[in-house]
């Protein structure tokens, strides 16, 4: 029993040895552990024995089986952090797979977009006026499954509507335009409605488009550009918001005209504004936020901005009202009239100070 504690060293010794070679080879840890288990058991057994030769041999015997179960011990919870890791690993390679699966399904989504996008795109110069309208409605469902394409598909749109349409004597063509009417109705789907809050702020540019029945009220909108359109029968703009600025400068309008209750929160351009058909038009309860400007625009029909916010200057100079005139905002507007003309022959309401010219109908502030 005095040399047993030798032999348990000799044994411990060689697990050692045994361990670093089974680590060179990348093998199992199981032999070298049982190896030193044993090898623990017998040198903490005889160096107690060696030490205390009356010492009880069951507490001995107990005292070293401890030590051997630790050495066990050790290796389970080595394998229990070896596999936690493996499993950590493993869980991250998932991760990796499913991150690459998902750019890779979105690559196939965007390519299939991009190709019914060209494709739509494409069909819109169909001879036929059905295959048109089908083209539009798959571009405002692309617009409404890939928010992503909402702006360019109303840039599609507005151009489709700034095509030239009306022949030299006026004639129009009815197949034409019905598909003109679903291209302005599918644009007013895809602006956001004026209550939605945080919405997406779309342009449109209609510059030199043709619209009749148009209708965007109590939506938003960012920019609106109107230059040079022409606006028949009749087309409403009333509770419209828009964020950005607006400009119809060299518009006509040749019916009836809705821009009450509007929100015009930069540039409000009205610049050689044509009015031409005795229509009229209606700006009441409209606020005005930004830069405003009716320079040398003519209104031959009555005209409303009862109600009207005016925060910044107007710019009247050389415009005409031969109809009637009702410019009675919520408060007097500080105002450029150069050149502003009124009806004499109608009934006109101007803020308080503002004097009409006896048979010229010049107006001064």
């Amino acid at each position: 029993m005095g040399y047993l504690w030798i032999a348990g060293a000799a044994v411990s010794v060689a697990a050692v040895v045994l361990l670093v070679v089974q680590h060179r080879r990348r093998r199992s840890f199981l032999p070298p552990t049982l190896v030193g288990s044993i090898g623990a058991f017998a040198l903490v057994a005889g160096w107690m024995f060696a030490v205390d030769a009356t010492a009880p041999k069951h507490e001995a015997i107990k005292t070293g089986g401890l030590a051997g179960g630790a050495v066990i011990a050790l290796y389970a919870l080595w394998l229990n952090d070896r596999r936690r890791r493996t499993d950590e690993a493993r869980h991250e390679l998932d991760s990796e797979r499913q991150v690459l699966e998902n750019a890779r399904a979105e690559h196939d989504r965007s390519r299939v977009a991009d190709e019914r996008f060209a494709r739509s795109v494409e069909l819109l110069g169909h001879e036929a006026e059905q295959v048109r309208v089908g083209a539009m409605h798959a571009l405002a469902g692309l617009a409404r499954s890939r928010p992503e394409y909402a702006q360019t598909v109303l840039d599609v749109l507005c151009a489709y509507l700034r095509r030239p349409f009306l022949a030299g004597d006026e004639a129009k063509d009815e197949r034409e335009f019905e598909v003109r009417l679903t291209a302005q109705r599918l644009i007013t789907e895809l602006l956001p409605h004026d209550a939605a809050a945080d919405a997406p702020r779309y342009d449109l540019d209609l510059t030199r488009a043709y619209l009749e029945y148009f209708d965007i009220s109590h939506r938003q909108v960012n920019n609106l550009v109107l230059r040079a359109a022409r606006l028949h029968r009749s087309n409403s703009f009333h509770h419209t918001t828009v964020h950005g600025s607006a400009w119809f400068t060299d518009s006509c309008s040749t019916g009836r005209l809705y821009l009450h209750d509007m929100a015009f929160h930069g540039k409000a351009w009205f610049s050689r504004f044509l009015v031409p058909a005795g229509e009229r038009v209606d700006f009441s309860r409209t606020r005005f936020l930004g830069p405003t400007k009716f320079a040398g625009a003519r209104f031959d029909g009555p005209v409303d901005f009862g109600g009207a916010t005016f925060t910044r200057s107007i710019d009247f100079e050389g415009t005409r009202f031969t109809r009637s005139l009702d410019l009675r905002p919520v408060e007097p507007p500080v105002a450029r009239t150069i050149g502003m003309y009124v009806s004499t022959g109608h009934e006109n309401h101007l803020p308080d100070g503002w004097v009409v010219e006896a048979g010229t109908g010049l107006v001064r502030s």
